[in-house]
């Protein structure tokens, strides 16, 4: 039955040029953004694991970066560890030299402290980044490694911990130093502060080496004057002496009187033991801070006891070099040994990482050999469509010569 009512015909014709037309813009938004499952109503399983992996990749991508980090605090670390193993084996030339009776000691204990102040420079600039792992003041870092996904979706962070390793020569440790009479000293008497106002502020600081507060040779007393720093290291001969508060006053005075800080007055008062009187005449105000750092303390600490200038420093200096280039000799294996941890562990998150976002292209990156034929394909069928649904549109007029 024919009718001009109902094109059956045309429907059918129109219904799968739809579909075709359909099929076509899909594979045109394929090759377009390169993406098979670009949004969630392409494929909503496939978009999220994709995108939940996505996600993974950049959290690697940090952790890239922080293993970098890490790699280069360690490789910080592990070249002053082996610069410093360096130094302590000149020196133990010089301590053999010494073992011989027709030497000129003291030129030789000269060179040897001279290798002292280098190890403790290179001690104090073994930072990076603000991170020092050789003062002793770091006991572990973490560095970030990886991100762990179980079954269930959870994430946990994972580290590799960096050991800190104690090469310091001397630390910041607890000692009744100052005296409670002057500025403010910490409850351990190790640190003082004191404030000088412009115009004639004053105040004391008092060093006090009592009973229990004894200084010992390489000891150091630090003092700092707004961005300017001084201090006196006692030495084996102020150690013995009966008044090595009175030296070091001294020697503090004239090392802050040689900073020519404007307006700055300090007065020493051989009556009172160890004590330094401030006054600010400036026009700026002014803060001093002391430190004492004990020489025996820290990784390094037997070395500022050595002194070759008698036989019998000598002597002893020969058994004290061994253990102190032990200890700088393990420092460096500990570092060379964790940075060959993180190496590999960078390298593997790389690798990782790749391998990731090739699984992330196999689920939803378009197939652009295929995505290409199926194009050329759709082209013919919507040709062929259109003609299909103009032939079948065209069908209602035949009925006219029914009525001729």
């Amino acid at each position: 039955m024919s009718s001009i009512l109902t094109n059956n015909g045309a429907m059918v014709a129109l219904q799968t040029l739809k579909s075709i037309n359909s099929n076509l813009t899909d594979t045109q938004n394929q090759i377009s953004t390169g993406k098979r499952v670009a949004t969630a109503s392409d494929n909503s399983a496939v978009w999220a694991i994709s995108k939940v992996m996505e996600s993974d990749v950049q959290g690697f991508k940090a952790i890239s970066d922080s293993l970098s980090l890490g790699q280069s605090t360690v490789a910080v670390a592990r070249s002053a560890s082996e610069t410093i193993t360096d130094l302590l084996t000149q020196m133990k030339g010089k301590i053999v030299a010494a073992q011989e009776d027709n030497v000129d000691r003291a030129k030789i204990n000269d060179d040897v402290t001279a290798l002292k102040n280098q190890i403790t420079s290179v001690v104090s600039a073994a930072q990076f980044n603000g991170l020092n792992l050789i003062d002793g003041n770091t006991a572990s870092a973490d560095v970030l490694a990886s991100l762990d996904r179980d079954i269930n979706g959870n994430v946990t962070a994972s580290n590799i911990t960096v050991t800190g390793q104690d090469l310091a020569a001397g630390s910041y440790t607890a000692n009744d130093i100052f005296g409670s009479s002057g500025g403010t000293p910490s409850s351990d008497g190790d640190t003082v502060v004191l404030s000088l106002d412009q115009g004639g502020g004053s105040d004391n600081i008092t060093i006090d080496d009592s009973a229990g507060a004894a200084f010992a040779a390489g000891d150091r007393v630090e003092l700092r004057i707004g961005d300017q720093a001084v201090s006196y290291t006692v030495t084996t001969a102020d150690a013995a002496a009966t008044t090595t508060s009175d030296i070091v006053a001294v020697g503090l005075k004239n090392a802050i009187d040689s900073l020519g800080i404007s307006g700055l007055v300090v007065d020493y008062d051989s009556g009172s033991p160890g004590d330094l009187a401030f006054t600010n005449n400036g026009t700026v105000d002014l803060t001093v801070t002391g430190q004492f750092v004990n020489a025996g303390s820290g990784g390094l600490g037997a070395m500022t006891g050595i002194d070759v200038s008698t036989s019998g420093g000598a002597t002893s200096a020969l058994a004290t070099i061994e253990s102190l280039i032990d200890t700088s000799i393990d420092a460096a294996a500990a570092f060379g040994s964790v940075a060959g941890r993180i190496e590999t562990q960078a390298n593997f998150i790389s690798s990782l990482t790749d391998s990731l976002k090739s699984g992330i292209g196999a689920m939803v990156d378009t197939d652009m050999e295929e995505a290409s034929a199926r194009l050329q394909a759709l082209q013919v069928q919507q040709q062929l469509g259109t003609q299909a649904l103009s032939i079948a549109n065209q069908a209602p007029q035949s009925l006219l010569s029914l009525f001729r």
